[in-house]
């Protein structure tokens, strides 16, 4: 397992380079990230490669990873390089995924300057791009050599980025600790304790990717929400004037997920009002209209759990507890849709 560290960059990522003997050194940024974060990166290196990429899940494409593996080639990068990756989910992923396959693999180390990306992108594993508007449909499992988190680099991030985090966060309790569950939704999100929060996420995803690493069996627990949170952020990416960040779809997901738990009787009646009045509050409700739901429920046929054109979700079945590889039916998700949308409507 990749060792996870939470403290200052400048005692974390000097530690982790003393302790190898890296051939080179590849920094990849985006926009954001160049300018709030790398600052203080570039200081605590040595003679590197700057890989420059713009921001956004609309970069995280075949093309862009083109543009980094040149880089890499061009900087004459062999396999005793090291890339690291300062940024969100996206960069994490992307980045991740070029060292994992440049050259069959070099090192590379998760530097997650978001919400999200310290409490679940970077750690685990996962890497990959979307290709032809499917989120991570081409990817690997290979683990970091480190994960720097610096709590310092969440005073950066605008409200709605750190809401979109927290998402996860959810998410984590909800599978797998219910009396965190219990403490964190009677806060509201300027009140909650971020570094307590990351560590408890980045712990429980921990323990639940040593146990399965590959996503063969008690992972799958990890994409709660996702199976319709990926259909509904996928969808719409196509639409520039109502895209939602990862998180926002996910509370979308979790919130129909957590209505299909309870028609199937996997979950009581107190479990689904409390999940559905906190994410709402949260994050309020995302207007779906009649002629989304079909496109919707078309993508949930692309998610990586099914099994054939079986749909296989992730489901709550109790407080902290959830249940994987659990068949749902289009008509299922069609009543999880219709509850969503039906939320706080006179």
């Amino acid at each position: 397992m990749s060792t996870v560290t939470i403290a200052p960059i400048a005692e974390s990522l000097p530690a982790f380079l003393d302790a190898h003997n890296f051939s080179a050194i590849a920094v990849i940024v985006d926009n954001h990230t160049f300018r709030f974060c790398y600052p203080e990166l570039k200081a605590l290196l040595p003679k590197h490669t700057l890989v420059r990429i713009k921001a956004g899940e609309e970069q995280k494409h075949i093309a862009t990873c083109e543009l980094i593996w040149d880089a890499l080639t061009r900087a004459n990068f062999d396999r005793h390089a090291l890339v690291l990756n300062l940024g969100g989910g996206v960069i994490g992923d992307m980045g991740g995924f070029c060292a994992a396959t440049y050259k069959r693999g070099i090192a590379f180390a998760q530097i997650p300057t978001t919400l999200l990306a310290q409490v679940d992108a970077s750690v685990g594993g996962k890497l990959g791009i979307d290709f032809n508007g499917f989120k991570n449909h081409i990817g690997v499992f290979k683990l970091p050599d480190a994960v720097l988190i610096e709590p310092h680099f969440l005073t950066t991030l605008p409200e709605r980025e750190l809401r979109s985090g927290f998402a996860e966060i959810i998410k984590h309790c909800l599978i797998a600790d219910a009396a965190m569950w219990e403490e964190i939704r009677r806060r509201d999100l300027d009140e909650q304790d971020w570094p307590r929060l990351v560590a408890h996420s980045v712990a429980v995803k921990q323990r639940v990717v040593e146990q399965d690493p590959t996503e063969k069996g008690l992972r799958k627990i990890l994409n709660f929400g996702h199976t319709i949170g990926h259909a509904v952020e996928t969808y719409f990416l196509t639409q520039p004037r109502k895209r939602l960040l990862h998180g926002e779809a996910i509370a979308v997901g979790m919130i129909t997920e957590a209505f299909i738990a309870f028609q199937k009787k996997m979950i009581d009646q107190s479990l689904l009002t409390a999940t559905e009045e906190y994410i709402f509050s949260v994050y309020g409700n995302v207007k779906l209209n009649d002629e989304d739901i079909d496109p919707i429920l078309a993508l949930t046929l692309q998610d990586k759990k099914n099994r054939g054109r079986d749909v296989r979700m992730a489901l709550l079945d109790g407080p902290g507890s959830c249940a994987f590889d659990v068949s749902v039916t289009s008509a299922e998700m069609r009543r999880g849709l219709d509850f969503y949308r039906g939320i706080n409507k006179n």
